[in-house]
């Protein structure tokens, strides 16, 4: 059975950081690249950054280029999204996913606000 399991929900002020982790589970987590969405009240779900399966030639929206890093951990199964210079517009509901396949998981809030 496919998991995917986000951590490292929060509210954090404008300028902040925070880690988001995706532990995943119930498939080879090595041989799939890996992605972040969000997707804020009333917008569509948008892709926020996406890595190949070896944690190499990570990709971003322009919107966080140079502010957002993904990585990854294929010994613990664990993809991550380091948020860091947080702006309110990147409030949202994060969530991640399997490249190529349709799962997700239950997101995780981050709320950026004074």
């Amino acid at each position: 059975q496919v998991q995917l399991v986000e951590s490292g929900r929060g509210l954090v002020q404008p300028g902040g950081s925070l880690r988001l982790s995706c532990e995943a589970s119930g498939f080879a987590f090595s041989s799939y690249g890996m992605s972040w969405f969000r997707q804020a009240p009333g917008t569509e779900r948008e892709l926020v950054a996406t890595i190949s399966r070896f944690g190499s030639f990570p990709n971003y929206t322009a919107s966080v280029k140079g502010r957002f890093t993904i990585s990854r951990d294929n010994a613990k199964n664990t993809v991550y999204l380091q948020m860091n210079s947080l702006k309110p517009d990147d409030t949202a509901v994060y969530y991640c996913k399997i490249n190529s396949l349709t799962y997700w998981g239950q997101g995780t809030q981050v709320t950026v606000s004074s």
